[in-house]
C-alpha cells in the first residue's frame, strides 16, 4: 500500500514544528570567494529558530560541531534547543536533501519519513554524502520510535520544487519535474502519481518557469506557496523589461485560474520581488518567497532595498498571528538559494 492509501500526508509548513533539520554551510564551491560573509545571517537565522521549537543540525565531524557551537553561543542562541548530528553532507541545502516527514489522518501516533532520491538538481554537482541524509535522520529518529515507516520511492524528487497545503493540494513547476535531468523515464501521470502517493495529495497544480539565476530549474519555492489552506502568495515582477517578468505573469494567471481540490477557487495574495542582485557578474535568485514558516515566525529573505519593506507589510498581513522576522540574504543568494531552501520542517507529532 502507499503512503497514501495508509492514511499518510504531508501536513502545510504552519502546522506545528517539532523541530527543524538544517545541514550546517561549509562547502566553499557553493559560495566561491565570500563563503564566510554568509555565516552572521546565517547564525541569526537559527537563533532565531531556536527562539520557538528545536533546531536540529547536521555537521560533517566533531571539530565542526565544537566550531558552530561556539558560533551559535557567541550569537546568543538558547543552545537547549540545539541538537548536532554528525552526518557528513556536500552542501547545506536541507530541503532538498532532507526527508519528507509525514502525519497520519488516521492514527496520530502514525508518522513515516519519505526518501526520495537526490541527484544534485540534475547532477550539477557531487551529492553522495547528502542523498544519504534521510537514511540517517530516520536512523536516528527509529531509535527512540520504533513504528517509525520508512518509504522510497526511488525516483528524484526535491523538497523546494513542491509546497503543499495540508488539505490535497499541492504546488509545483513543469520547467523542474518534468526536466529530463530528473526522471526522464516517468511521464507527467506517473510523476503526479508519485506526488498523490507518497505526499498524500489529490490535486497538482503546474506552474510553468522559474526565476532567472535558479540553479534548481524552476523550484516553486522561489515563485508560489500556500499560506494558508485556500490562499496562495506568489512573487510578481512589475518592471515589464526584468527577465521574470513574463514567467511571473505566467504563474499568477495560471493561479488566477486554477481550481482546488474541494474545487474552490484559491485566494491569490501578490509578492512583490526585490531589486535584481548581482555578485560576480551573475544575477542571482533573489525572491522573497523562499521564507520559512516556523512556529510563531515567518523568516523572510531581505535584500537591502526598499522593496524589503513592502514584501514585509504584505506578509505581516498574511501571517497575522506570527512575528515577521527579515534576515539579510544578500551574501547567502549567491549560494543560490535562502532561507527555505536551508530548512526542512519536522511536524510535531
Amino acid at each position: 500500500m502507499t503512503p497514501k492509501e495508509q492514511g499518510y500526508y504531508m501536513p502545510a509548513e504552519w502546522a506545528p514544528h517539532q523541530a527543524t533539520w538544517l545541514s550546517y554551510p561549509h562547502n566553499e564551491d557553493s559560495w566561491p570567494g565570500k563563503i564566510e560573509t554568509i555565516f552572521p545571517s546565517y547564525h541569526i537565522f537559527v537563533k532565531t529558530l531556536a527562539e520557538d521549537e528545536d533546531v536540529h543540525i547536521n555537521v560533517d565531524d566533531q571539530r565542526m560541531q565544537d566550531h558552530v557551537e561556539t558560533q551559535l553561543r557567541k550569537a546568543g542562541t538558547d543552545m537547549s534547543r540545539i541538537h548536532f548530528h554528525q552526518f557528513p553532507t556536500n552542501d547545506a541545502w536541507c530541503r532538498d536533501h532532507g526527508p519528507a516527514f509525514l502525519l497520519n489522518r488516521q492514527d496520530p501516533s502514525r508518522h513515516a519519513i519519505v526518501n526520495w532520491n537526490h541527484n544534485a538538481w540534475g547532477g550539477k554537482y557531487p551529492y553522495d554524502l547528502d542523498t544519504q541524509i534521510p537514511l540517517h535522520i530516520y536512523r536516528h529518529l527509529a531509535a527512540a520510535d520504533p513504528h517509525l515507516q520508512f518509504f522510497e520511492p526511488g525516483i528524484v524528487m526535491e523538497g523546494g520544487s513542491i509546497d503543499v497545503n495540508g488539505q490535497g493540494d499541492l504546488l509545483t513547476t513543469t520547467s523542474c519535474l518534468l526536466n529530463p535531468n530528473r526522471n526522464p523515464g516517468l511521464t507527467r501521470d506517473q510523476i503526479e502519481d508519485n506526488l498523490r502517493a507518497y505526499y498524500g495529495v489529490d490535486n497538482i497544480i503546474w506552474l510553468a518557469d522559474g526565476i532567472v539565476g535558479d540553479d534548481t530549474d524552476g523550484h516553486v519555492d522561489d515563485l508560489s506557496r500556500f499560506i494558508a489552506p485556500d490562499t496562495i502568495i506568489t512573487a510578481v515582477e512589475e518592471d515589464i523589461w526584468d527577465e521574470n517578468y513574463q514567467a511571473l505573469q505566467r504563474n499568477l494567471k495560471t493561479l488566477n485560474s486554477c481550481r482546488l481540490a474541494n474545487g474552490k477557487q484559491p485566494t491569490v495574495v501578490e509578492l512583490p520581488m526585490p531589486d535584481m542582485v548581482f555578485y560576480d557578474n551573475q544575477r542571482l535568485p533573489a525572491s522573497y518567497a523562499n521564507f520559512y514558516i516556523a512556529n510563531g515566525k515567518v523568516i523572510f529573505p531581505t535584500y537591502r532595498c526598499l522593496a524589503d519593506n513592502q514584501a514585509a507589510y504584505t506578509l505581516e498581513a498574511c501571517f497575522p498571528d506570527r512575528e515577521i522576522v527579515g534576515i539579510d540574504s544578500t551574501d547567502i543568494v549567491w549560494g543560490l538559494g535562502s532561507f527555505h531552501c536551508l530548512s526542512q520542517q519536522m511536524p510535531a507529532y
